[in-house]
């Protein structure tokens, strides 16, 4: 299973340079009061711990359903335990999740419906950052998204709108081939945006401590990607199944904040008519193990 190669090496260069080098130059606001932190939920906590150290991914069960549990059903069993960071592309992403470490493995389940899009009703919690014409911009808890305005849940039967989560740096998706319906064990993690790949692969979290580790796994230099001496994972948790004293917490920046507000403006003078949701990036503050 792979994310198609599209010309990457070259056309993810072109693409990404300029927006990454960007978010280096955005200004860093200070640390936010205590009581504006959001706590994610052990259970939403995925731990990924490689050679390379600690990876931090808060999952969305709200916008992927299915392939949330699948990710905490493959970490429960072990099964993504001492796997292989198989295909590494620079200024890219990180992909893993194949027992074979080949690309063309996956896990004994069925393989699971795609997930692009999701419904938004009033009841989610939402947080605009801008609203191109037609449409609003933002995040449903550390995941950035694009929806359908408020304004238009009236006209329609469930009273919801349709979302869908974009490609910054630190998302985490879904590997399929080439139907829509075949993401099974195979993930990758963004090293840096892509906004291609919205819509076209299922969006189920994002890295919200240890983004440099991702950037730090080993690369390859091949156009299809796989790496031959390939960094692993040792260990994949979600936090909640972890003994209490091997149990980190996260908390992140709560985009409902007057901090965050700032952060968010600060992000959009900077970058002016260039401004992008992936310009934001949202504080974390992990407490390790006892």
């Amino acid at each position: 299973m792979t994310i198609r190669t599209m010309a990457i090496a070259a056309a993810v260069l072109a693409a990404t340079a300029g927006a990454a080098l960007a978010q280096d130059a955005t200004a860093v606001p200070a640390p936010p009061p205590p009581g504006e932190w959001r706590t994610i939920a052990s259970e939403n906590l995925l731990v990924i711990d490689t050679n390379k150290g600690r990876v931090l991914v808060e999952l969305a069960p709200e916008i992927a359903p299915a392939h949330v549990e699948r990710i905490k059903l493959l970490a429960s069993r072990g099964f993504f335990d001492n796997l292989v960071w198989h295909r590494v592309i620079d200024w890219f992403m990180a992909q893993t999740g194949d027992p074979l470490g080949t690309g063309e493995g996956q896990s004994w389940y069925p393989d699971l419906k795609a997930e692009f899009t999701f419904r938004r009703g009033a009841d989610m919690a939402f947080t605009p950052v801008a609203a191109p014409v037609g449409a609003l911009v933002g995040f449903v808890d550390s995941i950035p998204v694009q929806t359908q305005p408020d304004a238009l849940m009236s006209g329609t039967s469930d009273k919801k709108v349709h979302g869908w989560a974009l490609y910054c740096p630190g998302v985490a998706g879904m590997a399929r081939d080439e139907g829509n319906d075949t993401a099974n064990s195979q993930f990758f993690l963004m090293r840096q945006a892509y906004p291609a790949l919205d819509k076209r692969y299922t969006v189920w979290g994002r890295v919200v401590s240890g983004l440099d580790v991702v950037r730090s796994l080993k690369a390859s230099d091949m156009p299809d990607g796989l790496v031959q001496g390939p960094d692993q994972m040792t260990r994949v948790r979600v936090a909640s199944d972890l003994p209490a004293a091997e149990r980190p917490t996260a908390a992140v920046l709560n985009t409902n904040s007057a901090t965050f507000q700032t952060l968010a403006q600060q992000a959009r003078q900077a970058r002016g008519a260039d401004f992008s949701v992936c310009d934001i990036e949202l504080p974390v503050r992990v407490t390790p193990a006892a």
